[in-house]
């Protein structure tokens, strides 16, 4: 009962393991190792090879994941089988009117570690490793370098890569952004307070410039401000005290004849 046991828990951990550094790697944007590679962290540019290239650690963690999840169910389903011989092989023992065999117990055995395996090795530690990706950033890219490491030098990682180049592009993780996505994610951070609502809009009208013509920034002829060169900047100033606009055409002597504008705040300065 005490091997079972055992190897129960060692499955579950390391699958518990993979899970966490499966989440983490996925988890962080190239932002935050930016960030971490301005401050100088040496594990920055570590995490930033495996992002870009993540075929490689993600073939790491589902190679010791698949492998804890099929060793560790056919040790615990022998030690099933050894732990019932021990105990229950001279017991006369029935369970909801049946009575209990080795397949039986190796049954409720398999159940248990299923069970087991869903919620404590794949729900809690993939749940975990999305929430605080931040904190395990440094040790998960340490544990999985390794894990890297240990797959190249025994050539199990390039035999790996060369069904997933079959499949797949190189690079097909890599994170890439649309105009789209940062205008969500801009009304997302204005959501949760990150930006004011001024700033919110900057950013969106920004994202839009290369959709907007010049006609649909004009304005009207029949609305325009403008100054004749002749005239004072205080004769123009007490006739337009309240004027919205920014900028005032001049013209020479026809309206039709611009010769240039000017900027309403630096006349004010002047």
């Amino acid at each position: 009962m005490g091997l079972l046991i055992f190897y129960a828990l060692i499955s579950i951990l390391v699958s518990f393991l993979c899970s966490i550094l499966e989440a983490v790697l996925l988890s962080v944007p190239q932002t935050f190792i930016n960030l971490n590679k301005k401050e100088n962290k040496s594990y920055a540019s570590e995490l930033e090879v495996l992002k870009k290239d993540v075929d490689k650690p993600l073939i790491a963690i589902l190679t010791l994941n698949t492998i804890a999840h099929t060793v560790g169910a056919i040790l615990v389903g022998v030690q099933a089988k050894v732990a019932y011989s021990e105990l229950y092989a001279n017991a006369n023992i029935s369970m909801l009117g049946m009575d209990f065999t080795e397949a039986s117990m190796v049954g409720l055995v398999s159940t248990i570690m299923t069970i087991l395996i869903l919620v404590a090795s794949e729900i809690v530690p993939k749940t975990i490793g999305a929430t605080y990706w931040r904190q395990l950033a440094h040790a998960s890219t340490i544990i999985l370098k390794f894990m890297v490491w240990s797959l190249k030098w025994t050539g199990v990682l390039w035999v790996l890569q060369l069904f997933t180049k079959l499949i797949g592009k190189k690079g097909v993780h890599a994170s890439m952004f649309s105009r789209e996505d940062f205008s969500a994610m801009t009304d997302l951070a204005h959501e949760e307070g990150v930006f004011e609502e001024s700033e919110s809009t900057i950013i969106r009208n920004l994202l839009h410039f290369d959709e907007v013509q010049v006609k649909d920034i004009m304005t009207p002829r029949a609305v325009v401000k403008i100054a004749s060169e002749a005239e004072t900047i205080k004769e123009f100033y007490d006739a337009n005290r309240n004027m919205p606009f920014s900028r005032i055409p001049v013209y020479c002597k026809k309206i039709d004849n611009i010769t240039g504008f000017v900027l309403k705040d630096m006349i004010l300065e002047e």
